[in-house]
């Protein structure tokens, strides 16, 4: 059987290698992708979609070679299992370097499903391709080198750009536009070297050295070398860090609960990645740098950057020592108020990370520790959720991490100390049963003065304080083209949090089947349940009590191809909400359409919603430009259409075009405050070129 393999691998590296061609990879569609794998947007857990975008797009442009791919950077694509990567490993040991993509389809573990969404993120170096090794020849053949310019507007006007009324003089300061620009130059594993910068709607655009203000409201930086010598990684500039489980830095990147079951519960620790969003928090300003040595990897860092924060008061026992409220995390500067609170605060942070690992990456052992400072203390509004929040002006945290490998079991942790003796530890193990069944184990538990500013490991909170819980994930290959998916979920609040008050407990379980009956065509039905606590006031004495509140939702999705070329999507999703009372409904039904030819892409949406209340809300993410991801949330009824179109123009020239437009029945305005819409409709236009050297 091993020679018939050999054989055929042979033949297929003649056809494929031996000509420098390898299997076409398709157009990626992060869009489909999100919605396969990662958990569903709300408002309480807000998930930085934009971000895991940025990471997956960045594996589409510089596809990761599977020939020098470490465990390590295979599992920081989210969409293989541990047994898989282990089969793809032990396999490239036994049979030597891979020679085509085809070659996964004989290797144990990789079903028709994996190697559909695996395809646009990898690459196998074709025979005889050396890698360049001069900087010249580095530079020539940069794999990304591009500028990228971007403009959006809100076709309608809203309340904030209209003159002032009566005693409301707060108004946006800067014009409706919005504006991106993005410069990149990176070739894999050598270097990276970028620049953005962003000027919201609302925002001024505004030349002003003096407030720190250059034209546009944000601008970010970075330079980074990979493989220089004894150093892994030295950064320059804007960068971010992931280290463990997340609990102490996973700063810009955090999956959750989803329909990928098991390979999204552990966090990869990616090191030091530049920061190339125009995501405005959540990352670090300054020096970091990763040496090796032997088996060691030590990683030192330094930040210092202004951030946002909300106006204080003197401190009782000293007038003359001011204050600040909170961090502010929404990177808008519109209002006099939110302009106010623009860096108003300096940020100072300094650690580092050891890590261990064995010589087969199947062990590793990692001590993590960082001190943050304020020039100002911080005082959050005293409310009684509020209460252990961090206050003052330092904080120094330590954490250990660990992850071990023995046979077809991973387990993986990390458990940390925040500077007021807060604790924090999340535990889990990832097992496969069998090549058709795996099974995902996580405990966490985070005290509820735990304080990590930086961290986003796994949990039900927008923050890991306050928490408890145990989550069991499931997926079973039912066949090569049937997967079913599941978690059950439960939790609990020793304290209290926003908009409960008093401690509390909820749950959460997802089923999900899925079939793929070729490389064309997917089909998958989706049911989610949530019971989580919420405060409720009773209207005749004003009293407020808490209650259990059950939500539903229902997504089926049918994805075909019957036509080279063309793609038609139809998606149907449901929601039905109760607290007390009857139960609430929201219904959202669309058709897309995909239709590619030569250097043209259409895409299009057509669709119809009707939802009780904002409870009953849906998120429905769609087709959107280069960059950006598109999640609108929809209440109320109505329809909703857009077009995108994307052209390129020459070889160097890509140009895209989106209009999108929603119109509200039996509803005079749209939004409220000063996004206030006269009017039953909204429409968006976005419009993007990128050079491509």
């Amino acid at each position: 059987m091993k020679i018939c393999f050999g054989l055929l691998f042979l033949i297929l590296a003649l056809k494929y290698g031996a000509a420098a061609q390898e299997v076409p990879r398709p157009a990626v569609d992060v869009e489909l992708l999100v919605q396969e794998l990662f958990s569903q947007q709300d408002d309480e857990n807000p998930i930085a979609y934009e971000d895991l975008y940025e990471t997956l797009l960045q594996y589409y442009r510089q596809p990761l070679d599977l020939n020098r791919a470490t465990r390590n950077e295979l599992r920081s694509l989210w969409l293989l299992s541990e047994s898989q990567i282990s089969a793809l490993l032990q396999h490239i040991q036994d049979n030597g370097r891979l020679f085509s993509l085809y070659e996964l389809q004989a290797i144990p573990g990789f079903d028709l499903i994996s190697i559909r969404r695996l395809l646009p993120f990898v690459r196998v170096q074709a025979l005889g391709q050396a890698e360049q090794r001069t900087w010249k020849e580095r530079l020539k053949n940069a794999d990304t080198h591009t500028l990228l310019l971007r403009y959006d507007r809100t076709l309608q006007e809203r309340r904030g750009y209209t003159p002032p009324e009566g005693r409301s003089t707060t108004r946006y300061l800067g014009s409706p536009d919005k504006y991106l620009l993005r410069y990149r130059f990176s070739h894999p594993r050598d270097f990276s070297f970028g620049i953005t910068a962003e000027k919201d709607a609302g925002e001024s655009f505004t030349w002003n050295p003096s407030q720190r203000r250059y034209g546009f409201d944000f601008l970010s930086a970075h330079a980074q070398l990979y493989d220089r010598g004894a150093f892994k990684t030295l950064a320059l500039g804007d960068y971010q860090l992931q280290f463990g489980q997340g609990l102490l830095l996973s700063s810009g990147l955090s999956v959750g609960k989803g329909g990928e079951t098991i390979s999204t519960v552990r966090r990869s620790q990616l090191g030091i990645r530049p920061h190339t969003s125009a995501l405005e928090t959540n990352f670090f300003r300054g020096l970091a740098a990763t040496h090796r040595w032997q088996r060691l990897e030590t990683t030192l860092f330094y930040s210092n950057r202004r951030v946002d924060a909300s106006g204080g008061d003197a401190l009782p026992e000293d007038t003359t020592l001011l204050t600040l409220g909170a961090l502010q995390t929404s990177g808008l500067h519109r209002t006099p108020t939110e302009l106010a609170n623009r860096q108003r605060a300096r940020e100072q942070v300094l650690g580092g990370n050891i890590t261990f690992r064995n010589p087969a990456q199947t062990f590793g052992l990692g001590l993590t520790a960082l001190h943050t400072s304020y020039n100002l203390a911080l005082q959050p509004r005293l409310e009684p959720y509020n209460l252990f929040s961090f206050r003052g002006r330092q904080n120094l945290a330590v954490g250990l991490h660990y992850s071990y490998l023995w046979q077809n079991l991973n387990f993986f942790g990390e458990a940390a100390r925040s500077g007021n003796g807060g604790l924090g530890t999340v535990n889990g193990v990832l097992a496969s049963l069998s090549e058709k069944v795996e099974v995902a184990l996580l405990y966490r538990y985070y005290t509820r003065d735990f304080q990590t500013l930086y961290g986003a490991a796994f949990g039900e909170g927008s923050r890991n304080q306050n928490e408890s819980g145990l989550y069991t994930g499931l997926k079973l290959k039912l066949s090569n083209r049937w997967q079913l998916t599941g978690y059950y979920d439960r939790f609990s609040f020793p304290w209290l949090r926003y908009r409960v008050d008093a401690p509390s407990t909820g749950e959460e379980y997802l089923l999900r089947l899925q079939f793929v009956p070729s490389k064309t065509r997917l089909l998958y039905g989706q049911y989610q349940y949530e019971r989580k606590a919420r405060n409720q006031t009773v209207e005749e004495s004003a009293l407020r009590h808490v209650t259990d509140t059950h939500s539903h939702r229902f997504l089926v999705l049918l994805d075909v191809s019957p036509l080279a070329g063309l793609r038609l999507r139809s998606r149907v999703q449901a929601s039905r909400f109760r607290q007390t009372g009857p139960s609430r409904t929201g219904y959202f039904t669309a058709q897309d359409l995909i239709w590619e030819r030569h250097q043209t892409r259409l895409s299009g949406r057509y669709a119809l919603f009707d939802t009780d209340d904002y409870d009953t809300r849906l998120y429905v993410p769609e087709q959107d430009v280069l960059y950006a991801f598109s999640l609108p949330v929809f209440a109320g009824r109505g329809t909703h259409v857009y077009l995108l179109v994307q052209q390129a123009l020459t070889r160097y020239l890509d140009f895209w075009f989106k209009l999108s437009h929603t119109h509200y029945r039996g509803q005079s305005t749209v939004g409220s405050g000063l996004e206030q819409i006269q009017g039953p409709a909204r429409s968006e236009v976005r419009a993007q070129v990128r050079y491509h050297f």
